[in-house]
């Protein structure tokens, strides 16, 4: 088919990426031209590889070329699935003795630095187009759309179809520079490749939204000679390269993410390979199977209503045989009987909302399908990849066993780092366990525990992207992931803290010293707690990689504790409820004065004066001022605990004030002060049931900060002072949850006051 307007000679192909009516079209359009060249919307940095490419891999694949330069990183996927217009127009003409060339821009040129995808659909290019035909032809979504009027579809006129289809959504959608680049690059392939054939056919396949524009590029045919575009390079000192990973169907589908394309792989895949009709009934099969392996119900009737159904909905849709949305529509009008909180994923263009019913997300897995591409061992494969191989081989680490690990020894040390290196690239493989963590006491032992991925390759060798051996891909991941934090004072605590983990130093330097500069300004008391604990547990704890005691640790710990007593100062919120962020972050500069305190010069009189003031004024959170009055008890002061407690007695306020009190001194309230406890006891058995509903859920929260032994030493209290001889632990085991308790009470206390209004009680019994 000559398209008009087209430079004679040559057919222009406008595609939906992943699209199995398309991909026939495309084999149907080779078989009939014999094209001389078949011009493939693809990465022209990879012309040189198609022998590469179009190897004996079992799909899906990916090309996956990462860039990284001083100023950018950019990592992009060009996949092909057996569906994928794109390879079954290169498989297509390879048979037909065509030649083949990809023509647009390789994926780290800057036209491509906003997409992770490059077969990435236009969708909000045009957006209001397609809503339009959406509300026209009464479907949901431009998946539904599309599935209307193409897939289950006639084949006759499919082109045509296409043709105005997308000359619609194009002529009312404006191309951007990075288009406009990207495709006057691709028009000159065109024009070069229409000379070089001398009157034979040329096939191009772009996307869609590229068609008319390429069509109009080259319609004069001048402008260009025998000779092929030259292919950009990039700049002398960026680091690029592509390669090919096995790549998934889930990683395919656009309900988890991905940016483009047709979601549900799986059924499309049934489509390429048996028609429309066939992957209908295919697909009800396959989610009975999946449900009936999750123990969900599902008989023979339901499958026979859900079929029943689905046939209705395609008759009433004027589709001559059931479309992917007819078939699960009709298995949820038959499987699910329960409420729907939130529209069907496939009514909707996105990713699966949390809190889907969980038939439906076992329909969808179904559609997604568990397929996973495998390249052939001849491929090549980024130096990263052969790196890791050596390196897990050389520590001893097969990934079938469990791998524990005593951080004292030198060996172990090792595996430690590498183990930790491999997790901040995103190499599954291993799963820790255990071991030093951030806030808890030393730990110098640790256990991973083998976790198998069938993405485990494509991961390896996306990694490669930033380096060829681990440490160097580990170091530029670390710059880069500290360059991108700017001013997060948290996340760059947790990198901080990674840094030690995987033996890391010099980056360990670095990300100090962002969390330096930016702690000065830092309005975040969350943010900053956590900071100052990773500061602190390396500056007492890490001998394992020699930042105990060091200046720079201890520099930011006196400068985080300042801040964090200044920004405590400056919270006002009379009712707000208990914050554990900001609890946990006095707790980091409670233990900062303590254990570092002597060694840094810290200011303890200034922390116990900024605590005195919190602790008493009426417009802080309550939280805050029993966090206060606990800084001050566990730095040594010890305060009249029992009356500051009875001034904050009320129930919308009491719990808040005992958590704030725990979190900070705990220990001292439980063995220091009896008389603190007894307090509690009065003013809990003085409330009504209604005023305890009110605080029993802070006071869950308030005990919450308590370890079972401290729980144990609380419960033997509270039985001193009632008597009884159950074991104190008996207080700890209720049958029924307290606020299930408290709730029944305040009914029965409500019911009573109407009976004994009505004189129908006498609170005697009778």
């Amino acid at each position: 088919m000559s398209v008009t307007g087209a430079p004679d000679g040559v057919t222009f192909l406008g595609v939906r990426h992943h699209s199995p009516a398309c991909a026939r079209l495309v084999a149907a359009t080779v078989a009939r031209l014999r094209p001389a060249y078949v011009l493939v919307e693809g990465p022209a940095d990879l012309n040189g590889r198609m022998d590469e490419l179009l190897g004996d891999h079992e799909l899906p694949i990916a090309v996956f070329t990462a860039h990284r330069d001083g100023t950018r990183r950019h990592a992009s996927w060009s996949p092909f699935c057996a569906y994928s217009p794109e390879w079954v127009a290169l498989t297509a003409g390879r048979e037909a003795g065509a030649q083949l060339r990809f023509i647009d821009l390789p994926a780290w040129h800057p036209a491509l630095s906003g997409r992770a995808n490059r077969y990435a659909d236009a969708d909000q290019r045009y957006a209001e187009a397609v809503r339009r035909l959406c509300a026209t032809l009464a479907v949901d979504n431009v998946d539904a759309l599309w599935d209307h009027l193409f897939e289950i579809g006639p084949d006759d006129g499919l082109a045509e179809r296409l043709d105005t289809y997308f000359d619609v959504l194009r002529g009312e959608s404006a191309a951007g520079d990075d288009d406009t680049a990207r495709e006057a690059y691709m028009a000159r392939w065109v024009r070069a490749a229409r000379r070089r054939a001398a009157g034979r056919p040329v096939l191009v396949v772009t996307g869609g939204f590229h068609r008319p524009a390429l069509v109009r590029l080259t319609a004069d045919g001048d402008g260009a000679d025998d000779d092929w575009p030259e292919v950009p390079t990039p700049a002398p000192d960026a680091v690029a390269g592509s390669y090919l990973v096995p790549y998934s169907f889930r990683r395919l589908d656009a309900f988890v993410g991905y940016q483009s394309g047709m979601p549900s792989p799986a059924y499309y895949q049934r489509v390429w390979e048996d028609g429309p009709r066939r992957a209908a009934e295919a697909l009800t099969e396959a989610v009975a199977a999946r449900l009936r392996t999750r123990r969900q119900p599902v008989s023979t009737a339901d499958l026979i209503a859900a079929r029943s159904m689905a046939g209705g909905l395609a008759r009433l849709r004027g589709h001559a045989h059931p479309g992917r949305v007819d078939v699960l529509d009709g298995l949820v009008s038959a499987l699910v009987t329960d409420a729907l909180d939130q529209p069907l994923p496939w009514a909707t263009r996105g990713t699966l909302a949390p809190g889907a019913h969980p038939v439906v997300v076992e329909m969808v897995a179904a559609l997604s399908g568990d397929r996973v591409g495998r390249l052939h061992p001849d491929t090549p494969l980024p130096p990263l990849v052969h790196d890791v191989d050596a390196e897990l081989e050389r520590h001893r680490i097969d990934g079938r066993e469990p791998v524990e690990l005593d951080l004292t020894d030198a060996d172990d040390l090792a595996r430690s780092r590498l183990l930790h290196r491999l997790r901040l690239l995103d190499v599954p493989g291993h799963a820790r366990e255990s071991g030093p963590r951030v806030g808890a006491d030393a730990l110098l032992t640790e256990r991973w525990t083998p976790a198998p991925s069938a993405d485990r390759l494509a991961r390896v060798i996306e990694a490669g992207g930033y380096g060829p051996t681990v440490l160097d891909a580990v170091t530029a991941r670390i710059e880069e992931r500290v360059t991108l934090l700017g001013a997060d004072v948290d996340a760059l605590a947790t990198t901080l803290f990674d840094t030690a983990l995987a033996g890391l130093p010099e980056h360990s330097t670095r990300t100090l010293t962002a969390i330096a500069h930016a702690a000065g300004a830092v309005t975040d008391l969350r943010a900053l707690g956590r900071a100052l604990a990773v500061a602190l547990a390396l500056w007492r704890h890490d001998h394992l990689l020699g930042s105990a005691g060091t200046a720079p640790l201890g520099a930011l710990i006196t400068a985080a504790v300042r801040r964090a007593l200044w920004l405590v100062e400056g919270v006002r919120a009379v009712a707000a409820p208990a914050d554990p962020g900001r609890l946990t972050a006095l707790v980091a500069v409670r233990d900062a004065v303590r254990h570092a305190g002597p060694a840094l010069g810290l200011d303890r009189d200034g922390a116990l004066a900024v605590a005195g003031r919190v602790a008493g004024d009426a417009a802080a959170p309550p939280d805050l001022r029993g966090a206060a009055l606990g800084l001050a008890w566990s730095l040594g002061d010890v305060p009249d605990a029992a009356r500051a407690l009875r001034a904050v007695a009320a129930p919308d306020t009491l719990g808040d004030w005992l958590g704030g009190l725990f979190a900070l001194a705990r220990e001292e309230a439980v063995s220091g002060d009896a008389a603190l406890l007894t307090v509690v006891d009065e003013l809990l058995a003085s409330m009504g049931a209604h005023d305890f509903l009110v605080a029993l859920p802070a006071l869950r929260q308030a005990f919450g900060w308590f370890p079972p032994r401290e729980r144990a030493e609380v419960a033997r209290h509270v039985q001193a002072l009632h008597g009884g001889d159950a074991p104190p632990g008996d207080l700890l085991r209720l049958d029924a949850d307290p606020l299930l308790v408290a709730a029944a009470r305040a009914v029965e206390e409500r019911v009573d006051a109407v009976l004994t209004r009505e004189g129908l009680w006498e609170g005697d019994g009778t």
